[in-house]
């Protein structure tokens, strides 16, 4: 039986996306810059000494370039005349930490010019400032090349955002090749960061336009969050978990069993019985080993989604610009 061109199609675009993320190997660069993850972690280092808050921003960065014509690099080019980049969507317009990965560009290029891609670069200081803050390590296969793409209305619609429910979440992550439990494992980088008032304003104030709250919270939470968050608050920061959100560990699935997870995406976990399942588990004894394991296999994951290796792309001389 003939098989239908578009399933066709669609086979050889995953054969080929599978292909690439393989060709990915932890010793890349042992001949063409074999100094490289030394200069990478000692120059992340300068940066969370003083500013440890920059270690989850910079993961979350990771994860925005990843989930938008995959880890390529795309989010850390600059807007032009004629393009308007990732940067400029609105879920990346509070993304920082791209003075780190500039710093972390020139001190790699001074020891090995136009060799490294920023996207290689990008999944190396992402991992070393988790790690940084005794967070987990996990090993980064490199060989990356950056995209010459970027554009704000891939950023708009494929990043998932955090009104999603369960069902629209997993066929979110499912879409990049990753599955439930990596969703639910990957939420728990909620465990350190803050967020803006702005992105729960609607949940605390008018879920369902009628100026109510969202139900599913811990009515608790929501008094203690509008003290926080007024109607009208855009700037204000407040901590993804409450009381650890410097620590990365386990607290954030306990956090989001009682009904306190910050956004909608955190208790839409527990309306799945796959991710229910993870999240009581993780909540009810002290499994951090497994759940940084877990993450650390998730994140591995994810730094392969339809990467560029090869002759495609480029290495761009800064990250910041298309050569």
């Amino acid at each position: 039986m003939a098989i239908p061109k578009l399933v066709l199609v669609c086979i050889l675009l995953l054969v080929f996306r599978h292909a690439n993320s393989q060709s990915l190997k932890a010793n890349f660069y042992r001949r063409t810059c074999p100094s490289l993850e030394t200069i990478v972690n000692a120059t992340t280092a300068t940066f969370i000494s003083s500013a440890p808050s920059l270690a989850p921003a910079l993961l979350r960065m990771h994860f925005h370039d990843c989930f938008v014509r995959g880890c390529d690099g795309s989010v850390l080019i600059n807007s032009t005349s004629n393009n308007t980049a990732e940067k400029a969507a609105i879920p990346n317009q509070s993304l920082r930490g791209f003075q780190v990965i500039d710093a972390v560009k020139s001190a790699v290029e001074r020891q090995c010019p136009g060799r490294v891609s920023c996207a290689d670069i990008l999944a190396l200081v992402a991992r070393d400032a988790v790690s940084l803050i005794n967070g987990p390590f996990w090993p980064v296969p490199l060989g990356r090349r950056d995209g010459r793409v970027s554009n704000s209305t891939e950023a708009l619609f494929q990043l998932p955002p955090p009104f999603f429910n369960s069902t629209q979440l997993i066929a979110s992550f499912a879409a990049k090749n990753l599955t439930v439990k990596d969703l639910v494992v990957l939420s728990g980088s909620h465990t350190i960061g803050v967020a803006h008032c702005s992105s729960i304003t609607s949940r605390l104030y008018n879920f369902t336009g009628r100026g109510d709250s969202d139900p599913s919270m811990d009515p608790n939470y929501v008094a203690a969050l509008k003290r926080r968050c007024s109607p009208t608050d855009a700037n204000s920061i407040i901590q993804m978990d409450p009381g650890s959100s410097q620590v990365f560990d386990e607290d954030y699935y306990s956090i989001v069993s009682k009904r306190r997870g910050l956004f909608q995406s955190d208790g839409a976990l527990l309306t799945n019985s796959v991710t229910n399942a993870y999240v009581q588990q993780h909540s009810t004894s002290s499994r951090l080993s497994s759940f940084l394991n877990d993450f650390s296999k998730s994140m591995v994951k994810m730094g392969k989604i339809e990467v560029l290796t090869g002759s495609a792309g480029e290495i761009r001389r800064v990250c910041s610009v298309i050569n």
